[in-house]
């Protein structure tokens, strides 16, 4: 996929339109096994307090490090499917976009583990999240 495309693969056709990263303006700006990009807009995302979302960090993560687990897998046949996710929030987004950013921790045949840091436009840290998912063994036709 080019830069800037929304995530949508070899989904079926019926669920295309039901993507929530797309719903919540997520754009992936780097696709690398090694360095994911994706931005999203605080506008849409908040919570009742006018904030960027708690949850939507995590959508944001866990788009970012499962789409390059799962790049990292299809490398040798596999697939990943997310286990664990855990975000820490720093600071408030209020406005704009925030950057996440992942990179691999561990890549391995049966885990991988990617760090996501998002910042806000100003650089500062506002979230960091873990994501761990496990590979298997593609099934046999999929």
């Amino acid at each position: 996929m080019s830069p800037g495309a929304h995530v949508t693969g070899d989904l079926p056709t019926e669920y295309a339109d039901e993507q929530l990263h797309t719903r919540m303006g997520i754009e992936i700006t780097r696709w690398d096994v090694q360095e994911m990009v994706g931005t999203m807009p605080v506008k849409g995302n908040r919570q009742p307090f006018g904030l960027l979302h708690g949850g939507a960090n995590a959508v944001l993560a866990e788009l970012l490090g499962s789409v390059g687990a799962t790049m990292h897998a299809a490398s040798f046949g596999s697939v990943a499917l997310g286990l664990e996710l855990s975000c820490t929030h720093h600071r408030a987004a209020r406005e704009g976009l925030v950057t996440g950013v992942a990179r691999p921790i561990h890549l391995g045949r049966s885990t991988a583990t990617y760090e996501i840091v998002v910042s806000d436009e100003e650089g500062n840290r506002t979230c960091t999240a873990r994501l761990t998912c496990i590979i298997r063994p593609k099934a046999p036709g999929a």
